[in-house]
């Protein structure tokens, strides 16, 4: 059986030191680690966190997923790098730099990696550009954050990127990144636990309410951690449409339940329940396996969950991969 994991991130292991190329910004390198097997992450001259080989290093991600008994990984990059807040041409040349290194990974290896590239979204024009120029060099997707700079993803400005994506066929994967009130809980690993599912709602109800799976039905698009806290708090976002159209539907008159099942999630919940609960709201036939490889908040036996689940083998198969291929727009024979 096919198994596809829509949720993993990868680095390269040599980078410019972009701070110092570019002359100012806290943009990340690597360095050499004292342990053997790592490297230290560092923003500008301040180190962020370490991080294992894993995280660069293909051979052993693909030993790694062997064991598992996963097939392909689509990769795409750490959100910290997206680098919004960069001069848009820095975001672009740093951009370009990773989605090479991601092309040339799918190249060397393309039964076993799919990839994702980035854009500078602080600069629509620039970002539909390389977004254009990554699908030429056989990258079939884009990840994206649940917000640019503080600007919701149902902007006005944002709207030809999507039909950029839509236009070209692009899948679309949305991760949490620059969390609302992280400052404000910084203690217990809160932005992570807490912040990161809030931020995922925060950008789909943005598309729903803004108008932009409605005026997009083709746009395929896929957010991470089974959809954060929107899955579960759906019927009060629904409720408050119902109460409150004055507030919620100025931009779109469409009830936001219709839009569960135009979007696809991944399926790191990390619990039974809440994938049985995320079947029944979302649909079998949106939610692919996602693991957010190799980080410690991911799931780490790659579908382990969704193997331990009582499904039969028809659902398995569209958790596991199916839905993964529908997401991306690939054949059933792709990898064959």
């Amino acid at each position: 059986m096919l198994k596809i994991d829509v949720h993993t991130h990868i680095i390269p292991r040599d980078m410019p030191r972009w701070t110092e190329k570019f002359g100012y910004g806290n943009f990340i390198h690597l360095e050499d680690s004292n342990r053997e097997g790592f490297a230290r992450m560092m923003q500008g001259n301040n180190f962020f966190r370490e991080i294992a080989s894993n995280c660069w290093d293909e051979e052993e991600r693909i030993s790694e997923y062997n064991n598992s008994g996963v097939d392909v990984q689509v990769v795409c990059t750490i959100p910290v790098m997206f680098s919004y807040d960069a001069k848009p041409n820095d975001a672009l040349e740093l951009g370009r730099f990773l989605n090479d290194h991601m092309a040339d990974l799918v190249y060397r290896f393309p039964k076993k990696y799919v990839g994702l590239c980035t854009v500078p979204l602080q600069d629509v024009d620039l970002a539909i550009m390389e977004l254009e120029r990554a699908k030429s060099i056989g990258l079939v997707g884009v990840q994206i954050g649940t917000n640019v700079n503080g600007l919701n993803l149902n902007e006005p400005q944002f709207f030809p990127f999507f039909e950029a994506c839509s236009r070209l066929g692009m899948a679309v994967f949305i991760h949490p990144w620059d969390i609302m009130g992280k400052e404000e809980m910084e203690k217990y690993w809160l932005p992570w636990l807490v912040g990161m599912p809030a931020e995922t709602s925060r950008a789909i109800c943005s598309m729903i309410f803004g108008g932009v799976f409605e005026r997009l039905p083709n746009l395929r698009v896929a957010f991470a951690h089974g959809g954060g806290s929107f899955p579960a708090t759906a019927g009060r976002i629904q409720q408050g449409y119902d109460a409150r159209p004055d507030l919620c539907a100025v931009d779109n008159q469409v009830d936001p339940q219709k839009y569960l099942g135009k979007f696809w999630v991944d399926s790191l919940v990390h619990d039974a329940d809440a994938l049985d609960f995320l079947i029944k709201k979302i649909g079998a036939d949106k939610i692919a396996l996602g693991t957010d490889y190799p980080f410690p908040l991911g799931e780490l036996k790659p579908g382990n969950l969704i193997e331990s689940m009582d499904y039969n083998n028809e659902q398995k198969d569209k958790l596991l991969f199916q839905n993964a291929l529908d997401w991306l727009g690939l054949p059933d024979n792709h990898f064959s």
